[in-house]
């Protein structure tokens, strides 16, 4: 089974979460740049704090681990990596490393306090990770599909009237291109050999979302993946505040999961690949409409 992550600081949630099968609690304290990332996008911008560890810890007790994503690296990254273990963090989450040496200093400031699982989200991080994953102490791995398709590019050729070939390279527009692509296979078979557990993206309830969850709990599926986010989609808490509403998503929405990945779990290759099709086709009209 997927190990679910849900992003929240608030302490009732959590131990909704936790108590619907949750397997971790996600503090969000990353603020450097992501606002300048991620302008215009209907993203969460969390501002969680190291206090805000410590207040989940003491609502959950062990039912779920705790994980804290940190800035990225920045001169106070020793100080925020140390808070974070100190108020109960299980796992830390460094986002937006770029190249092999970022992930040495992780692995240094953490030092076997807690698990290491850095966050895959920029073209250089993706072109150097076989470095990276030669490093003792990289524990899991986790593909950003939000961040990853800002600036992952893929060849377009255009044969001109005459005859002359003009190459561009074209940012994706949707994350699921992603999956599209091959790009998230060809990084899960790096992550495969190297025996790393790894997990991308997030997932709504099943039967919602454009590009249906079942489909892409499919492609976890599919691709060996063992995590995944519940998204906002799954249980907005900014728009669903009562706690006996948010109880009943978690318990059913969990249980919806689970249903789906039994039936996946009895899958022959043949499923799976007329699952990828469809995942491509539903990609493909995504974007048409954005195009439009």
């Amino acid at each position: 089974m997927l190990k679910l992550m849900y992003i929240t600081n608030d302490p009732a949630v959590a131990k909704i979460a936790a108590d619907a099968g949750v397997d971790r609690i996600f503090i969000d304290m990353e603020v450097l740049g992501k606002a300048e990332r991620q302008g215009g996008m209907d993203t969460v911008q969390s501002h969680h704090t190291p206090e805000d560890i410590a207040k989940v810890r003491a609502a959950i007790g062990d039912q779920a681990e705790i994980m804290a994503r940190v800035n990225p690296l920045n001169p106070n990254s020793q100080t925020e990596i140390d808070d974070a273990i100190a108020n109960g963090a299980d796992v830390v989450m460094l986002p937006m490393w770029r190249t092999a040496d970022d992930l040495r200093q992780l692995v240094r400031m953490v030092n076997g306090r807690a698990k290491v699982m850095p966050l895959l989200e920029t073209d250089t991080a993706a072109e150097h990770l076989p470095e990276a994953l030669a490093i003792l102490g990289i524990d899991q791995m986790h593909i950003g599909l939000n961040d990853l398709h800002l600036v992952i590019t893929h060849s377009l050729s255009i044969r001109q009237s005459d005859q002359r070939q003009l190459n561009f390279r074209v940012i994706q527009k949707c994350m699921f291109q992603l999956l599209a692509d091959g790009t998230v296979d060809s990084l899960c078979i790096q992550l495969r050999e190297a025996n790393i557990p790894y997990g991308f993206g997030g997932v709504g309830r099943p039967g919602s979302g454009m590009l249906p969850a079942e489909c892409i709990m499919a492609e976890h599926y599919r691709l060996g993946s063992q995590y995944v986010i519940l998204s906002r989609s799954f249980c907005n808490t900014e728009k669903t505040t009562d706690l006996d509403e948010i109880r009943r998503i978690f318990t059913e929405g969990v249980a919806d999961i689970r249903c789906v990945e039994r039936d996946c779990a009895a899958w022959t290759q043949e499923q799976f690949d007329e699952n990828h099709r469809r995942v491509c086709a539903c990609v493909e009209n995504i974007v048409r409409g954005m195009n439009a």
